[in-house]
């Protein structure tokens, strides 16, 4: 059975586009941080949210994160529902409708939410509170403990969610079921699957930056030496370039193929179901077909920020390079260090890394936990959607709880099409309103079966 569109609530659309209209904009160096707009946000959940904010206990954790607790029949096995209400800097000369002003573009179900966070991630932190004020005002007791933990700085350091999971260790807290941001409802990103899947993330890649360094004499640019520094490093990241980590399928890949297996008519069929001989063939092949299915089945590696000299005409005495590495599931950030070296096979390039963390701890994809994530995907979202693991290819805050929870999960729940997905940290951001409302739903069936 497709599940119906959540009926029009303009009251909880003009909420969501309130808080959307809060530019908590965060950098690496926070110093650049305007912190008004954090406070703004903290403020004004209570009068938005106040049944929540009656029955539910607040503490604010590392300066701007919050940390509810909804006290359940039972403090054992808790769930932890996770977002973000930072967002990344806009350009917005960029946008079509201005990031912040959190416009509704369309009538009907084309109607669709244009801001900055839309997506990523107030569209899920909002859809919890919405979830949790109305079985609050309804009455409603959790069976277990629901604690909410929203971080204020994950696109940046997380240390919000950090403090936040130091603080549950402390006392004695070891959540049964942790739900962050990650995947989403998607049509077509496995070739072949012919319905729509719920792509949870039961695991997420470890995120490292290298930093490549060329050193040279300098001077002035209009005598150049035979290889300069800038050409040095331009030939190391050339060389790593050509030189990709190898490809192959990770468990939680390969229970993903799995999964979907019996939605793909022959003769992927019989390619997915049979990964134990097919598996190296896929490996392969996948990397060609874009590059979300690129980093399902290899550890990727790109150059993003360059220095050189500081002047146009004159020679680099350092010439640096950044380069982003996500790692699969079963690489190392030392496996990946050696890799680089051997790619760039230049002992005059110093290769350092800057900081890294190996990729998160797999969870279950079975189990009681599982099953009430993918029976809130069937109840809310429609039973025609497969719900299914995969690798959450970006990091999230989640990753800090793994620390004190086995079953650490990755969902977003709304389905979302392609140029949707490509606007997150992009211009345009946008989400639909009847999807968002959707999302609600699942919120408010996961914490009922809780």
């Amino acid at each position: 059975m497709t599940a119906q569109p959540a009926p029009v609530d303009s009251a909880a659309v003009d909420r969501f586009r309130e808080l959307l209209r809060i530019a908590t904009v965060s950098y690496a160096d926070e110093s650049e941080i305007d912190w008004q707009p954090f406070d703004e946000f903290v403020a004004a959940l209570p009068r938005l949210y106040p049944r929540t904010h009656e029955v539910l206990e607040r503490e604010i954790v590392d300066g701007h994160s919050l940390l509810y607790r909804w006290k359940g029949a039972d403090a054992a096995d808790p769930l932890v529902l996770m977002a973000h209400y930072d967002v990344v800097p806009v350009v917005a000369d960029e946008w079509t409708h201005p990031p912040f002003a959190a416009e509704i573009i369309g009538e009907g179900t084309a109607a669709e939410i244009h801001a900055r966070g839309a997506i990523d991630d107030k569209g899920a932190l909002v859809a919890i509170l919405e979830a949790v004020e109305q079985l609050a005002a309804a009455g409603f007791t959790p069976a277990r403990d629901v604690y909410l933990s929203f971080g204020h700085n994950e696109e940046t350091a997380g240390g919000g969610a950090r403090a936040i999971v130091a603080l549950l260790r402390e006392r004695g807290i070891r959540p049964g079921l942790v739900l962050d941001e990650g995947g989403a409802v998607v049509d077509g990103v496995v070739p072949g699957v012919t319905v729509p899947t719920a792509m949870v993330g039961v695991a997420e890649r470890g995120v490292m930056t290298v930093m490549l360094t060329a050193r040279g004499g300098g001077g002035h640019a209009s005598t150049p030496p035979a290889v300069p520094a800038t050409a040095r490093l331009a030939r190391a990241i050339t060389r790593l370039h050509r030189h990709p980590f190898p490809t192959r399928i990770a468990p939680p890949v390969r229970a993903m193929f799995a999964t979907l297996a019996p939605h793909t008519p022959q003769p992927l069929r019989t390619v997915f179901g049979n990964l134990a001989v097919t598996g190296p063939l896929l490996a392969r092949v996948f990397p060609r077909l874009g590059p979300e299915m690129n980093a399902l089945v290899r550890t990727t590696a790109v150059a993003t920020e360059l220095s050189g000299a500081p002047g146009e005409n004159v020679l680099a005495t350092t010439a640096r390079a950044s380069i982003n590495i996500r790692l699969l599931t079963g690489d190392t950030v030392a496996s990946a260090q050696r890799h680089v070296r051997r790619a760039v096979a230049d002992a005059a390039v110093e290769v350092e890394v800057r900081h890294g963390s190996d990729p998160s701890p797999v969870s279950p994809w079975r189990g009681e936990p599982w099953r009430r994530l993918a029976g809130a995907v069937a109840s809310a979202l429609g039973e025609e959607i497969v719900t299914t693991p995969y690798i959450q290819l970006g990091a999230s805050d989640s990753r800090w709880f793994t620390a004190i929870s086995d079953h650490v999960y990755r969902f977003a729940p709304f389905h979302l099409t392609r140029g949707e997905r490509d606007a997150l940290h992009a211009h345009n951001e946008r989400i639909r309103v009847d999807v968002w409302l959707q999302g609600i739903g699942f919120y408010r069936d996961l914490v009922a079966a809780s």
